[in-house]
């Protein structure tokens, strides 16, 4: 609705498995572009866990470049270890972190979008919903089995599914994924994808690419 108060929820390691089981990648340029078009968008939350022992996470040029780029980034440390079948795996669960920040807004909100189709989030849908806020669930359903827990798609005001929404916040197969070293910003722009060019003169470290997402399909 024109002029409700509107904050975005991400859960980023969820995103970015749904985006990726159905074969796009998310344009965080026009996503945002997106909500600010739906109403007055008060907060962009990001949420993801980051390794605290590694010298380079390759997810660490996407969350410098939301940070710069009109998102509030909320990461977490957490440790790398090796499962019983000798899988890497990441342990960094960001519900608790996510939660308390809806929970704090939601007073001052008309509209909570959340990117996320965990469970979990259930009983957080509904106690924000007793403050009076409207609540959208984005996942999908169309993968087998769906990215979205049936109990938080029901509870949710909204669902929507993201794959009505691919044409305006995926990004254009014809731009190439710019690596972390192709931006050496002593070459001006020639490596920057055109997305990155466009909109407010915003300080703009690094891209939000696909490569840069490679880590958080590992994060639980």
């Amino acid at each position: 609705m024109p002029g409700e108060k509107i904050a975005l929820f991400i859960d980023g390691a969820n995103l970015y498995a749904t985006a990726k089981s159905l074969g796009f990648d998310i344009d965080y340029k026009k996503l945002l572009k997106e909500f600010q078009g739906r109403g007055n968008l008060l907060r962009a939350f990001y949420y993801t866990a980051v390794i605290e022992d590694q010298e380079y996470s390759s997810i660490r040029p996407l969350i410098d470049w939301l940070d710069y780029n009109g998102y509030a980034v909320v990461t977490k440390a957490t440790k790398e270890f090796v499962d019983q079948t000798g899988r890497r795996k990441v342990k960094g669960n960001m519900d608790i972190e996510l939660a308390v920040d809806a929970m704090e807004i939601a007073s001052h909100i008309d509209h909570m979008v959340l990117f996320s189709g965990d469970g979990d989030f259930t009983r957080l849908v509904e106690a924000v919903q007793r403050k009076g806020v409207r609540v959208t669930v984005i996942s999908t359903v169309t993968t087998q089995p769906p990215m979205v827990a049936d109990e938080l798609r029901r509870q949710a005001d909204v669902f929507t599914d993201i794959i009505t929404l691919q044409s305006k916040i995926g990004r254009d197969p014809s731009e190439r994924p710019v690596r972390p070293r192709d931006t050496d910003s002593s070459h001006g722009h020639g490596h920057t994808p055109q997305f990155l060019q466009r909109g407010p003169a915003t300080p703009q470290r690094a891209p939000a690419n696909a490569a840069a997402m490679d880590d958080e399909e590992n994060y639980e």
